[in-house]
């Protein structure tokens, strides 16, 4: 492999497409770095330019201005090679049905070259689950298995970045499960990956490092525990031994009591759980459980969301 930091490397990345004369600015100096052997996670709402930037990458999309390097490669310099390094895993669906899953996997490799002594075919189908379908037309597949198609198809020639659009889209939790624990095994070979993905869970189970983009902008960007250290508030449950009135010390915690259960929020940035406990002894408040609950990801791409869409 090449001596490289950051698998891909972008910097001031601009794209502008006209729609019935309309000028649509799709990406705005947009700068990304994903570095390598990482999971990095690209999310946003749809029309954030997600899509558009893959597409530079591939080179269906040709950027109005701008520097992007793949693996170390500018590919304004050299696009046939940097296509070499990356492998695509597109939204759509777009599989020749009347091709079959071994058949479609030998056709890719023969693409890049790959002789067929180091092709991985069979090795592809396993990990993900079409065994049974290898030889069935790819039109008889379902959904799911198509997605899982289209990631082997961007495997076959080993390249050293992998970009997964959406890659579990209407696929069963279930299968989501298997094709992440894939994705996991990939990214422990050192291979970089960068997925775009509506499901933050997905996200947060996945990525290292996450960046949020909107609007063709880059909103926020850093590793998924420093996003989520940006939802400060943090709720507390409390199951009581009998039911109490609340005292004025808990009204700053924004109390909710329903029987004999007490629902606090607050700032962790502010106050520790102990506080709230001292304040309940002092009370005489007993309980015999407590649960404490965290934000996760979805808060957070919320918050910076919501909040950039309030300065547009």
């Amino acid at each position: 492999m090449s001596d490289y930091k950051y698998s891909i490397e972008a910097k001031n990345v601009n794209k502008v497409f006209y729609k019935k004369s309309q000028k649509v600015n799709a990406l705005i100096d947009f700068s990304i770095k994903l570095e390598r052997g990482k999971i990095h996670g690209l999310l946003g709402p749809n029309g954030a330019g997600k899509s558009t930037f893959i597409n530079i990458l591939g080179g269906l999309v040709k950027k109005n201005s701008g520097n992007v390097n793949i693996c170390g490669i500018d590919i304004d310099k050299n696009i046939k090679l940097s296509k070499f390094k990356i492998g695509i895993v597109p939204q759509e669906l777009n599989i020749d049905p009347f091709f079959s899953p071994a058949e479609l996997l030998e056709l890719q490799a023969g693409l890049y070259g790959v002789p067929k002594r180091k092709r991985k075919t069979e090795e592809i189908l396993e990990n993900l689950k079409l065994t049974d379908q290898r030889n069935a037309y790819a039109r008889t597949l379902s959904g799911g298995m198509r997605r899982r198609l289209l990631i082997g198809k961007a495997l076959v020639h080993n390249p050293e970045m992998i970009i997964l659009d959406e890659p579990t889209a209407g696929v069963d939790i279930d299968i989501r499960t298997s094709v992440w624990n894939y994705i996991k095994r990939i990214s422990e070979q050192g291979k970089t990956i960068c997925l775009t993905t509506h499901y933050l869970e997905e996200a947060e189970n996945l990525c290292d490092n996450i960046t949020i983009i909107n609007y063709g902008k880059k909103i926020i960007e850093g590793s998924k525990n420093d996003l989520l250290n940006i939802i400060s508030t943090k709720s507390v449950a409390f199951v009581l031994n009998k039911a109490v009135s609340i005292p004025e010390e808990l009204k700053q915690f924004k109390p909710v009591i329903d029987k004999r259960l007490l629902k606090l929020s607050y700032d962790k940035n502010k106050t520790n759980i102990k506080k709230i406990i001292d304040i309940l002894n002092s009370n005489q408040i007993e309980f015999k459980e407590i649960n404490t609950f965290e934000g996760d990801l979805e808060d957070v791409f919320m918050k910076v969301i919501n909040k950039n869409d309030d300065t547009v």
